[in-house]
Parts: C-alpha cells; sequence; structure tokens
C-alpha cells in the first residue's frame, strides 16, 4: 500500500465525530500571499493558547496551494515573525504545495463515490445565465466525464446541519446561503482548490479543533461536508472576530495591512489580547516576552473572546 492509499484509508476509516477522548491537536495555517498583520496574529494567538491550555499539540501549515499569490520571501517572513513573538510549533512546518497526489487521491475516492460532478461553465458562462450567487447546478445532472480540462464541483447536500461554534454559537447554514452551492474541489487547470485541500489536511493531520477568523465560518460548512464525505471526522470550529481597519474594512493581506513588528512583539501581543477579551493587566506591554506568555497561558479563557464577527481595531492598528 502507498503512502497515499494509506491516507485515503485512514480517512475512510475514522468516525464521524471525534471521539471525546481523543488529544488536542490544533493548527495554524497561514497563506503566503504577504506578511503577518495585526489580524493573522490575532488567529495565531486564540489558536496556540487555546491548543496549550488543553495540553495539545499546534502544528503550523503553510496554506500555498494557489502558487500563482504565493509571495516570494512570504513563508521565511512569517516564520520569523512567528519565532520572534514567541510562537512554538509542534512537529516540521507543513506545506500545501507538497501534498498534490494527496489531493488528487482525495478527487478520487470523491469521484468513485459520487460526490462530485463535472462542470463546464465557465465564468462567462455563468454570467450569461445571470448566476451571480451559488452555482447553479447546471451540470450536476449532466454526467460530463470527470477526466478532462474542465472543474470538478462538490455535490453540497443542503440542507446543512447547523454548526455549533465554540466562540459564535450555533450558526445555521442558512445565514450563509449566498454561498452554499456547489462548489469547485479541482479547477480546470488542474489546481486544487482550497476548500479540498484544506479539508484533507485536516484531516490527515487529525486537527481536533480549528480556531480561526469568523471571515471563514461559511467555509467550516463547506471543509465539514468534504470531511464527512471522505468519511473523516470533522473538527471542533471555533470563530473570533476578525479585526477591523476605522474604514470597516478586514485587516487582511490582500488590503496591504500593516505587517507586525518582531521589533516589539510584546505591545502588539498585548493588545491582540485585549481584542480577544482576556483583559491583560496594566503594564504587561513592558513585560517581556516569556512573562507575558506565562501570564496568557494562565489566564486565557476562549469564553471570554467577544460573540462578534468583526471588532474594530484602535491604536497601533486603527
Amino acid at each position: 500500500m502507498t503512502f497515499i492509499q494509506a491516507s485515503i484509508e485512514k480517512m475512510t476509516t475514522q468516525s464521524s465525530t471525534p471521539p471525546s477522548n481523543s488529544p488536542y491537536i490544533g493548527r495554524f495555517a497561514p497563506t503566503p500571499s504577504g506578511a503577518l498583520h495585526f489580524g493573522s496574529l490575532v488567529a495565531a494567538l486564540s489558536s496556540f493558547l487555546e491548543a496549550r491550555v488543553h495540553k495539545g499539540q499546534w502544528l503550523l501549515r503553510i496554506d500555498d496551494i494557489d502558487a500563482p499569490r504565493v509571495v516570494p520571501g512570504a513563508v521565511d517572513e512569517i516564520l520569523a515573525a512567528l519565532e520572534r513573538f514567541g510562537f512554538a510549533w509542534d512537529g516540521a512546518v507543513r506545506f500545501q504545495s507538497q501534498c498534490m497526489e494527496r489531493y488528487g487521491a482525495a478527487v478520487e475516492v470523491l469521484g468513485r463515490d459520487g460526490f462530485v460532478f463535472a462542470c463546464t461553465c465557465t465564468r462567462r458562462l455563468l454570467a450569461e445565465r445571470g448566476n451571480h450567487g451559488p452555482y447553479d447546478g447546471f451540470c450536476r445532472g449532466h454526467g460530463h466525464a470527470l477526466q478532462g480540462a474542465h472543474s470538478l464541483r462538490f455535490s453540497l447536500p443542503l440542507p446543512l446541519p447547523e454548526l455549533c461554534d465554540g466562540v459564535q454559537g450555533v450558526v445555521a447554514w442558512e445565514q450563509w446561503r449566498a454561498e452554499m452551492g456547489d462548489f469547485v474541489v479541482r479547477r480546470g487547470d488542474g489546481f486544487y482548490a482550497y476548500h479540498l485541500a484544506c479539508a484533507v489536511d485536516d484531516a490527515h493531520e487529525g486537527i481536533t479543533h480549528v480556531v480561526r477568523g469568523s471571515d471563514l465560518l461559511p467555509s467550516s460548512f463547506q471543509q465539514r461536508a468534504l470531511m464527512e464525505a471522505l468519511g473523516s471526522a470533522a473538527p471542533v470550529y471555533a470563530h473570533v472576530p476578525v479585526a477591523l481597519a476605522r474604514d470597516g474594512q478586514k485587516l487582511s493581506k490582500h488590503n496591504q495591512s500593516r505587517p507586525l513588528d518582531p521589533r516589539h512583539p510584546v505591545p502588539e501581543l498585548v493588545q491582540a489580547l485585549a481584542f480577544l477579551g482576556q483583559c491583560p493587566p496594566a503594564g504587561l506591554e513592558r513585560a517581556s516576552v516569556q512573562t507575558l506568555w506565562q501570564w496568557a497561558l494562565e489566564c486565557w479563557d476562549l469564553a471570554r473572546v467577544p460573540r462578534a464577527m468583526g471588532m474594530p481595531v484602535s491604536g497601533l492598528h486603527g
């Protein structure tokens, strides 16, 4: 049995829910499309602390599946920033770009079991049909061969079960109906899509808990459906508020948000803790990185994180 076959067999024999006594395995998975910013720090900090207070592992994965978006040198910059801010991950850094065979094997399983269909719709054809929201299912019943230079879509089985989120509470898929259509898992140019890569990686790495920004909450419905189709246990999700600039836009690499300053990690860590509702004491911004982390690990409480999709950031990043 090959490594890929073993990986897929593992995915298709796991139970549908994480066992209650399973070890905690979390992860942080930045895209190397630019330097980390305050919003990245919020996601990394919350996922790291939640893993450590549960005596779990915290894995680091570079989500570089979309090669055209990868910025040269960004990976080294991301790793250096995490180290300078005091993060320590378990095991080797993982890269999606090194897992193409695994994604291909997963697509074969999905095709074999009837979960994907070939789609010949181009953006122009979708626009001509007025399909500006979720995919309208035009190709779902056409029976196009799965092999060929066209995209493959996952048949999303609506309605979807509600999501019990560790921060946002019970979330119904209808809140995100505008994003809940049959989605692409392999593009016409052969590139694998983010949802597929993320779901396969989380299953392969045994991720039990995902703590990330609320902008990815809708993705959890799609990724959970993929993992269930592959027979894998979906992780427990918690989506923290995203950081917003003064204009209401999410801080992001795409919006050219200011990168983290590795020369002064403590003030930014303190601000991130405050953003996450942890009430760091006055004077902590003048402490050492080691002292800050000691306080954070002793006092972290996910229940204090505000139940909000996004919040403005004042001061350093307003």
